[in-house]
């Protein structure tokens, strides 16, 4: 039957697991002697909230529970649903708890739900009259009532790799006996489902269906098929890095416009808004760095309020901090200065440390001199102690340099005045 007949039904329902062993992908929850696997095998079923991105199986986990256990298997959409369907939800449980039954409640997107709703559920969760599962995509710390939180296990489902996408459309392929897919067309498939079992078979069976007699499944067919989607963001392919890197290269040069610009194409092409905003953080680190400290805050926040609000309303966040580092001032010192430290320790030696610079916690260490002649910082005029060495023996190189620009000017020259402390103090010692 074609899809989009009446009474098809998609491939992705048709391959949802009957069984654990067929799940594919989460084996840090369903491997041998992990969490979800330990609750299946001993039958201790427990309320828990499944927390992760689209389409890695966290309705599909709920229901083989609820089968596992010959549950009462009670759907909520926190979308659809509201105090109504809770109310039925719970009438449901008690029934089932007339005949014997165990009962689990499923809510869908629970973050959707407001504190009241959520409140709803913990007098029956508390007397065992259901098992509650939530999911979610967002992070259950912020969206989900602690009350309710205290009160359930939350497990982290991770997006499916590359292996388990490639698994997954052997298994369609041989559900729908399709011809054999080229490893370039499954290579821009699994990109463009990015960890999203539901995406890559809906995708999968659209391109089946338009395959006709094709001896092969290959790119050029794959184009045809997703059209624009595929062309527009692909995150396998060249053009997901030469946006990143537009946009970065666009921050490092100043140009707030550009910046948004490409900060705009990437996420209306479909990129992970939460792999933006850590590149952001990493150019705020990288590009900014000490010439303006508020910068690297900036792009936490703005990480954390799009964790909160999610998309449309969270990217704003994202594009204010991108503003703030395309025009904050520039300056790749520390960058340059780690880089240069950790390629000097790696060829270096294992210099010891100073005697006067090491701990002396006992009495046989004070024998041997740890710690003496240490001069306290605080004790010292302007609490900084002139001529003092904290590097080891021979280490001469200057691995910092502040650069000419934002607060790092007035840090260069905070530095500056403390080596001409130190010469002077050095030249009195050599006195």
């Amino acid at each position: 039957m074609a899809p989009g007949a009446p009474g098809h039904v998609p491939l992705a329902e048709r391959l949802r697991p009957h069984t654990l062993d067929e799940v594919i992908g989460q084996q840090h929850l369903l491997g041998p002697g992990k969490p979800l696997r330990r609750a299946f095998e001993t039958g201790r079923l427990h309320s828990m909230i499944l927390w992760g991105p689209p389409g890695v199986g966290k309705t599909t986990l709920a229901r083989l529970m609820a089968q596992a256990f010959d549950a009462e298997f009670i759907v909520i959409s926190a979308v659809l649903g509201g105090v109504k369907e809770i109310r039925e939800a719970v009438e449901r449980a008690r029934a089932a708890q007339a005949t014997g039954r165990a009962a689990v409640v499923f809510v869908d997107e629970v973050h959707r739900f407001n504190k009241a709703q959520q409140d709803a559920f913990l007098p029956h969760v508390e007397s065992g009259l259901f098992t509650f599962i939530g999911a979610t995509t967002e992070n259950p710390s912020f969206e989900v009532n602690a009350a309710l939180l205290s009160r359930a296990t939350v497990h982290v489902l991770k997006a499916l790799g590359d292996e388990d996408m490639r698994s997954l459309i052997e298994r369609a392929r041989q559900a729908l006996q399709a011809p054999p897919m080229s490893e370039a067309a499954q290579a821009r498939l699994t990109g463009y489902a990015d960890g999203d079992a539901r995406r890559l078979l809906n995708a999968f069976e659209n391109l089946v269906a338009l395959a006709g007699n094709a001896p092969e499944l290959d790119e050029p067919l794959l184009e045809r098929t997703l059209g624009e989607q595929l062309r527009r963001y692909d995150k396998g392919g060249d053009q997901f890095y030469d946006s990143i890197s537009a946009l970065h290269k666009s921050v490092r040069g100043s140009d707030p416009d550009a910046t948004l610009y490409w900060l705009a194409r990437m996420l209306d092409g479909g990129a992970d808004a939460r792999y933006v905003a850590r590149r952001l953080i990493r150019m705020a680190a990288e590009d900014i760095g000490l010439a303006d400290p508020r910068a690297l805050r900036l792009a936490l926040d703005a990480a954390e309020t799009y964790e909160r609000l999610g998309s449309p309303e969270g990217e704003l966040a994202l594009a204010e901090a991108a503003v703030y580092l395309a025009v904050a001032p520039k300056s790749n010192a520390v960058y340059k200065a780690w880089g240069a430290v950790r390629a000097f320790v790696k060829h270096d030696g294992t210099r010891p440390v100073p005697l006067h610079l090491r701990n002396a916690p006992t009495a046989l260490m004070k024998q041997l001199d740890h710690g003496r002649g240490y001069r306290y910082a605080h004790d010292e005029t302007g609490a900084y102690a002139a001529g003092e060495r904290y590097l080891p023996e021979g280490v001469e190189e200057r691995f910092y340099e502040p650069a000419p620009r934002g607060l790092e000017i007035k840090i260069g020259e905070k530095l500056a005045e403390l080596r001409r402390l130190d010469a002077a103090a050095r030249q009195d010692d050599d006195r």
